[in-house]
């Protein structure tokens, strides 16, 4: 059992590093100043190909796995573009696995080559202000209306809704109280983002400004039959097709912004003269970024463990559970020793480590709180009862 990259592997990292130092941290600084959308990165990066690492060469993707996906973001995260880098791209690695898998010839064929090519952007719609995590209690109705559906209702923390062109979209089409299962009724839609019919409202948030997030108000939003992903009824058997790579490639995301952030911390560490010799040779110092490089690794293989389990075609919702919660709680760990190694000059916006101490907040957060990750590994690996 061998979890060191393959040569091929290591290729993806070095050559998406080469790309990254095109767009250094003050790149990612102004964005983080002007929170205009990294447009060009993200050309860069669809021109490099890199956009469909994880679709089927039929559709123009590299046909390659999460594994390699999660190497990829990990390298744009490590690069210093933490997670705005990470998340300007995030959406369109694996958003779309539900179509992949659940979508007709003619679906893959129209919706896949725009998005690879970049082309066009794509936002995943199904957090609402009032449901939360209880995605079966979602209000967002899909209703049938002649050869197609009319969208009405909410939703929330909905990134990259500014610029993109099409919205995948869970919403119900049976009423709650009409289905035997609460997960029955929710239908999935991968369709236009039409702003004559849907707002979409920044919300101002801690960090990560030039990836926006969004409020989405639908007001009528017509849908076509055929922007239809599946039978209607079975949206959230299909969503969760993509829930375990989503946590496989935050998990890489997170080690990857962890990492930033000790390269900065142990070169300032090594520079940094104080009473007549370098703060690194602290063993004050020494110690905590030693034992954050430790932390690191340990979530580094916990991640790639998730992502081969997946890429097998195993179960692996623990443990991509498992990984997407150790890396964001060391990326944090990582993170706030770099800002403490600077002292006050990690209070500095130009030292980079404050903006790396906001934006590891996201993993700890989303698309899963802790608590729920723990109560889910509670259940299912330990056995004990269920608690929510």
């Amino acid at each position: 059992m061998d979890f060191s990259l393959t040569p091929a592997q290591q290729e993806i990292r070095e050559a998406i590093l080469r790309l990254c130092a095109g767009f250094g941290e003050d790149y990612w600084l102004d964005r983080d100043r002007d929170g205009e959308f990294p447009h060009a990165f993200h050309r860069a990066i669809a021109d490099g190909g890199w956009l469909g690492i994880a679709m089927p060469e039929a559709y123009g993707g590299a046909g390659l796995g999460i594994t390699e996906a999660a190497v990829m973001l990990q390298a744009v995260a490590e690069s210093g573009a933490a997670f705005s880098g990470a998340s300007a791209l995030h959406m369109n690695i694996f958003g779309l696995n539900p179509v992949v898998v659940f979508g007709t010839e003619e679906q893959k064929h129209r919706y896949l080559a725009p998005l690879i090519k970049g082309d066009e952007k794509a936002c995943f719609a199904v957090t609402e202000p009032d449901a939360g995590l209880d995605t079966t209690k979602l209000k967002t109705r899909a209703v049938r209306s002649g050869n197609g559906y009319a969208i009405h209702g909410q939703k929330i923390w909905i990134s990259t809704a500014q610029v993109a062109d099409r919205v995948l979209l869970l919403a119900r089409t049976t009423p709650l109280e009409e289905v035997k299962k609460a997960t029955q009724g929710l239908s999935l839609f991968y369709t236009a983002l039409d702003r004559r019919y849907v707002e979409a409202r920044v919300i101002d948030k801690m960090g990560r400004k030039a990836v926006d997030s969004n409020q989405l108000f639908f007001d009528g939003l017509p849908v076509p039959l055929e922007d239809r992903i599946g039978e209607e009824g079975r949206g959230f058997e299909y969503i969760l097709h993509g829930m375990n790579p989503e946590r496989v490639l935050i998990a890489g995301e997170a080690v990857g912004t962890g990492r930033a952030a000790l390269a900065r911390a142990t070169r300032y560490a090594r520079e940094r003269v104080v009473f007549g010799r370098p703060i690194g040779k602290n063993q004050a110092i020494q110690h905590p970024l030693a034992m954050r490089w430790v932390e690191l690794e340990a979530a580094n293989l916990l991640m790639l463990k998730a992502a081969s389990l997946y890429d097998a075609g195993k179960p692996c919702g623990i443990e991509a559970n498992a990984a997407k919660y150790f890396a964001a709680e060391a990326g944090f760990r990582a993170c706030e020793t770099a800002v403490m190694t600077h002292g006050g000059m990690g209070y500095a916006k130009e030292y980079h480590v404050e903006r790396y101490m906001r934006e590891i907040m996201i993993p700890r957060i989303a698309p899963v709180s802790r608590e729920l990750i723990l109560s889910h590994i509670a259940e299912k690996a330990l056995e004990l009862p269920k608690s929510y």
